[in-house]
């Protein structure tokens, strides 16, 4: 399987990671088989987290003997320097070794967060004491949102990997922007996500083949994940064998999406579901530009997506794009022309009034 650097760190990371978040959802047996055949397969880097259930203590019982042949990542959503140092021991414990590849500060997807673990006292004050000691050896972060604290945590420089939430319907930029600058900062860039939390996985009675793989949905998102020059690893949770082994074909062939082919894609997640994650009901793929009169659609739909779907916190987010819109969607003529061009069928006009009506000014 093809390798790529992980940044500036030294380590050697397949395109492919084994997300272990799905892990408690099966047995004991089913997990040790499922990471073994990973491992087999020359998968070489796990990664899971305090939080995803009993999925380190799997890990642990699974695959600690075979601890040389993988880099072993996990996480913590500990902000002060105690929580940090009792997680850390914990899943230590639980994961059955005496040291981490690399050590990730949690969710930092809001300005207050990342303001609590780099202050005294802090998480990642801790971390780095942890890194010292020899119990970590590359601290991380992850981050599913927020623009600002994203630039703010790369700038900073003190981090050596981070975690980011990018697939073809869910990028908020971090494909053109936020991976660049990552890059250029040397980081190593991990991505979770790619299959938008599962909402790409079909049952099997739905999948059609294609695009590289007997999941062509799955295989084209994979793939348009790792075509961007940016993307070190990919991490994708996987709780049946055929998942890994299918996943894995797909990275061992890996080539980038044709022009072609990512027309296919996306017209088929058009097809999945009118709603994906977050409550996101526009692809954002830009099918429908240009509008007749200069309404950036995919704008608009982003702007209302995270207005009704994020956090009371992060609503300053959806209120700067909405500021920042060049045409108001009050604008629309209700020509249709981007509704005759959009792979989800959406009633754009609809949507838009619906947005207008959603940051109209409250009396």
């Amino acid at each position: 399987m093809q390798k790529r650097a992980l940044g500036n760190t030294g380590l050697e990371v397949t395109m492919l990671g084994y997300g272990a978040i799905k892990l408690s959802n099966i047995s004991e047996q089913e997990a040790s088989e499922c990471l073994n055949r990973a491992l087999d397969l020359g998968v070489n880097l796990i990664d899971s987290a305090h939080i995803y259930g009993d999925s380190e203590e799997k890990i642990g019982k699974a695959v600690s003997h075979r601890r040389d042949e993988f880099y072993l990542a996990t996480k913590t959503e500990g902000r002060d320097a105690a929580t940090f140092e009792s997680e850390l021991d914990e899943s230590l414990r639980k994961l059955q070794t005496d040291y981490l590849d690399i050590y990730q500060l949690h969710t930092v997807s809001t300005w207050d967060i990342w303001q609590a673990v780099q202050a005294p006292g802090g998480a990642y004050e801790a971390a780095v004491k942890a890194k010292e000691a020899g119990k970590i050896r590359h601290i991380g972060v992850s981050i599913h949102r927020d623009k600002r604290v994203m630039k703010s945590v790369i700038e900073s420089g003190l981090f050596e990997t981070i975690m980011l939430c990018y697939n073809p319907i869910d990028s908020e930029d971090v494909g053109t922007e936020i991976l660049p600058m990552a890059r250029k900062a040397g980081m190593g860039t991990i991505i979770m996500k790619a299959l938008s939390g599962g909402q790409l996985v079909q049952p099997a009675e739905s999948r059609v083949a294609g695009l590289g793989g007997p999941d062509a949905v799955v295989a084209g998102a994979l793939r348009f994940v790792m075509q961007n020059p940016c993307v070190d690893v990919v991490i994708a949770g996987m709780q049946k064998l055929h998942e890994i082994e299918e996943n894995v074909a797909v990275t061992e062939n890996f080539t980038p999406l044709s022009d072609q082919e990512h027309d296919e894609l996306v017209r088929m997640i058009g097809k999945l579901s009118p709603e994906l994650r977050y409550g996101q009901v526009c692809l954002r793929c830009g099918y429908c530009r240009p509008c007749t009169v200069g309404i950036d659609i995919p704008e608009v739909l982003k702007a209302a997506d995270m207005k009704r779907a994020y956090a009371d916190e992060l609503h300053a987010m959806a209120e700067e794009t909405w500021r920042n819109l060049e045409v108001s969607p009050e604008e629309c003529t209700e020509c249709g022309a981007c509704m005759e061009r959009c792979p989800a069928g959406l009633d754009i006009p609809d949507l838009l009034r619906q947005a207008t009506d959603l940051f109209a000014p409250t009396a």
